[in-house]
């Protein structure tokens, strides 16, 4: 079988051997089909790269309908055609008639092997020093994980390049180029999560949940954990308690947003979803946050306007939920509970389900201490206890912001913050609790019986 590649800057080439030339006037992705159709010889694999662009040109259509049915007549059943694209959708007609095939990310073993190439690949240019422990090179291979082929060589690359030598200090510098990549590709974004438990305030019974797992996730077990919904009150705490995972289990954090997921073309918001969840399983052992879940699949269990997009997401997400078998942990948060369709809050999509609620006395009286902290404060110059009991009813990120607003009285007016000031910005501000304090005790009843306090 004789291989020839097209694509659309020098047309049709021979791929024996460097250095053929392409054959004159096949550039034009119709007429490279017509001639492999006609004029190249019974035993052909053509290789067609970036082609499924090119397939809304009608002419061009028919040229590969047409090839396709020489090349499955019975003279010359032993040529082919493949297809090399950057983009997995093409007219029915010839996924009809195709078989797909999706390259896997590398697996650690082979990550190991680039890394290990790489670095010989620049020492044949320039000496390399390279001090990699077995416990670094491990690292290096699990923070390379989900990047292709090409970006493993080009973070490695990168290290190297600075200053000739690949250590630990390049750690960093493999984080930071992941991340600006997997922020280019527009799928799943990186979160920093706090460096300890001890940053976080309350969730004394996630936490508690939380350490009983941790030696089951990233391990080779039969059931890892699965996932967990965090439903409460707006403010309370989700957004921290899904960072408290990542943190507990030591694992990077993405965060899916569903609204970014949307495309008005029809297919792509589904293949954007395929895209998020196949990355996400590539880079396991890893935590997935789908924030404010609701906004994204609301839509899902009511009739709408968006021809069944959001039910199909919503049915695919379900699906990957119940059978994917990698080491994925998803978090979803949740404020609006009535929006949520009814068929997420069923036993056996989450492991369990938990309720973030305003915080007692005594964790808000931490959250204090912890934001005080936070800004330069020494915790024990200020009546803790005295704010912590004026600030009944406030949520976490109402009890920063309070601290922040004093913080700033207290700059401008060129003066140390007291406990006074707090208390000021404290009762300057009523908390959501009293302004929708309706809607909240209706959620709060609903989650008794319903959910597991987080703390």
């Amino acid at each position: 079988m004789t291989p020839f590649a097209w694509t659309v800057t020098t047309g049709i080439t021979p791929a024996t051997m460097a250095g053929d030339k392409p054959i004159a006037d096949t550039m034009h992705p119709a007429a490279a089909l017509a001639h492999a159709r006609n004029r190249l010889e019974d035993s052909t694999m053509l290789i067609l790269l970036d082609m499924a662009d090119h397939l809304g040109e009608p002419a061009t259509l028919r040229a590969l309908r047409d090839l396709y049915e020489t090349y499955a007549s019975s003279e010359r059943a032993t040529s082919c055609i493949v297809m090399i694209d950057h983009k997995d959708t093409v007219p029915a007609v010839i996924g009809a008639c195709s078989v797909r095939y999706d390259i896997a990310a590398p697996g650690d073993e082979e990550i190991g092997d680039l890394v290990k190439e790489t670095i010989q690949m620049h020492k044949r240019e320039r000496p390399v020093q390279a001090t990699i422990t077995r416990e670094l090179f491990d690292q290096i291979v699990l923070n390379l994980r989900g990047l292709t082929r090409r970006q493993v060589r080009q973070v490695i690359t990168t290290c190297i390049m600075d200053d000739r030598e690949l250590n630990e200090k390049d750690l960093v510098t493999i984080q930071r180029s992941k991340r600006k990549l997997l922020e280019d590709a527009g799928v799943l974004d990186f979160v920093e999560s706090p460096a300890s438990l001890d940053d976080i305030g309350g969730l004394a019974n996630m936490k508690d949940w939380l350490r009983k797992r941790e030696a089951l996730f990233g391990t080779k077990t039969e059931k890892p954990p699965r996932g967990l919904l965090l439903l409460g009150v707006q403010g309370a705490g989700k957004s921290l308690a899904a960072k408290a995972i990542a943190t507990a289990w030591k694992r990077p954090l993405m965060r899916l947003d569903p609204g970014a997921l949307y495309n008005k073309y029809v297919g792509e918001t589904e293949r954007n979803l395929r895209d998020a969840l196949k990355q996400a399983e590539a880079m396991a052992p890893v935590v997935l946050w789908i924030d404010e879940i609701e906004k994204g699949f609301a839509s899902a269990s009511s009739t709408s306007n968006d021809g069944g997009t959001s039910r199909r997401m919503f049915g695919s997400l379900l699906t990957w939920m119940q059978e994917h078998q990698s080491h994925v942990f998803l978090v979803a948060t949740a404020n609006d509970i009535e929006a949520l369709p009814p068929e997420l809050l069923r036993k056996g999509r989450f492991d369990e389900i938990f309720f973030v609620d305003l915080p007692t006395q005594g964790v808000r009286e931490v959250i204090f201490r912890i934001h005080l902290k936070k800004r330069g404060y020494q915790p024990e110059l200020f009546d803790i206890a005295r704010l912590a009991d004026n600030s009944k009813g406030f949520s976490g990120a109402e009890i920063e912001q309070a601290i922040v607003s004093a913080h700033i009285d207290a700059t401008f007016a060129k003066t140390s913050l007291t406990t006074a000031m707090v208390e000021r910005v404290l009762e300057s501000s009523p908390p959501l609790s009293v302004t929708m304090a309706e809607k909240i005790q209706w959620l709060r009843d609903w989650s008794k019986g319903r959910c597991v306090p987080a703390d």
